[in-house]
């Protein structure tokens, strides 16, 4: 009965893998030497969506994205990309899906128009095609003006625009962003943001890597968290929050004598034991009703004579989701992602 059963679910998952889903992982391992990358890693991304996946140092991100890509072949387990078998059809996978690292891949003494045309040359686009392509892109991403310019004097969020415009040379169905916006400001961030939400749009399905919190937030109509090698948590943003409570009443006190007494207050009106943080002069403490727990906290304090810094109410963030689910696994050696990069760099 267990084996029909499996088989079933075979069969069953290859039709939604190949209809309902941009990218489907099931039961993905991977492991280098000793360590497991992948343990059990299971994946669903649904078509035209954004779709964040997160996970702290050595957790198995980028390893699920080289598999995903067919830079690297599963030990166990199967996954379709864009309706095709990672394993059985890789050439088809690298058909359809652009693939963009951490550090922009642009040549800095090209200009954007000529990166574009030799990317599009390099997909054997011919001259006419891969110019008619480079100047298409170069409007969807904003870069029209500084087409003609070396890609040396871009700013951080145009070089990843430049590099985000070269993934997308062949229209892929799906693309992946390993970290796309590390190392730039703000405004490049916003820049980059705007252009993957713009290719979502488009139709365009992305799994997201990030340590970037808000970025996710942001982006993401779905989040997958991943934490040595599995998926421990798989929701939209605010399912994900909703895990962590509902809101908090924070007070910080001026001085640290007064803290005592923000904790009293606090927990009249708490839904549980506040918590105190010494260092930082802050007390919190999920709350119910809301704003009459802001009121009373706020009316006592002032009654007292307590001084504030600050005084209201937060949403539990992504922040917030992501350490109450990997704190009991917050201290760790370096594993699988260190490995699986050093191994990977000894086989080119």
């Amino acid at each position: 009965m267990r084996e029909h059963t499996r088989g079933a679910d075979r069969r069953a998952g290859r039709g939604a893998d190949r209809g309902e889903y941009a990218v489907v992982a099931r039961g993905l391992h991977k492991r280098y030497g000793d360590k497991k990358a992948l343990d059990g890693f299971d994946l669903t991304v649904a078509h035209g969506t954004v779709h964040g996946l997160l996970g702290p140092n050595g957790a198995g991100k980028t390893t699920a994205v080289r598999v995903l890509a067919t830079l690297v072949r599963p030990d166990g387990g199967r996954a379709t990309v864009g309706g095709a078998d990672v394993g059985h059809e890789p050439a088809v996978v690298r058909g359809r899906i652009g693939l963009t690292g951490q550090y922009a891949a642009v040549d800095e003494v090209l200009t954007g128009r000529q990166n574009l045309e030799m990317f599009g040359r390099l997909f054997h686009l011919g001259s006419r095609r891969a110019a008619r392509r480079a100047q298409e892109l170069l409007e969807r991403f904003g870069l029209e003006a500084a087409a003609d310019k070396g890609a040396g004097q871009y700013s951080g969020g145009m070089r990843r625009r430049l590099d985000l415009a070269a993934s997308m040379i062949l229209a892929p169905s799906v693309l992946f962003l390993d970290e796309p916006t590390t190392g730039l400001d703000p405004r490049g961030r916003s820049e980059v943001w705007d252009s993957v939400r713009d290719l979502v749009a488009t139709g365009t399905s992305v799994l997201l890597t990030t340590q970037y919190l808000e970025e996710a937030d942001r982006l993401a109509s779905r989040v997958t968290v991943i934490d040595q090698g599995r998926a421990i948590a798989d929701d939209t943003p605010d399912g994900l929050k909703a895990t962590v409570g509902g809101s908090q009443l924070e007070v910080v006190v001026s001085e640290a004598a007064d803290l005592p007494a923000a904790v009293k207050a606090v927990a009249r009106v708490a839904d549980g034991e506040p918590e105190a943080v010494d260092t930082e002069r802050r007390v919190r403490a999920a709350v119910t009703d809301r704003v009459g727990a802001l009121a009373e906290v706020a009316r006592t304090l002032r009654d007292e004579g307590v001084a504030v810094e600050d005084v209201g109410l937060r949403r539990p963030s992504l922040d917030d989701v992501f350490l109450k689910l990997t704190e009991a696994k917050s201290e760790r050696p370096p594993q699988a992602e260190a490995a699986a990069g050093r191994t990977e760099a000894a086989a080119a």
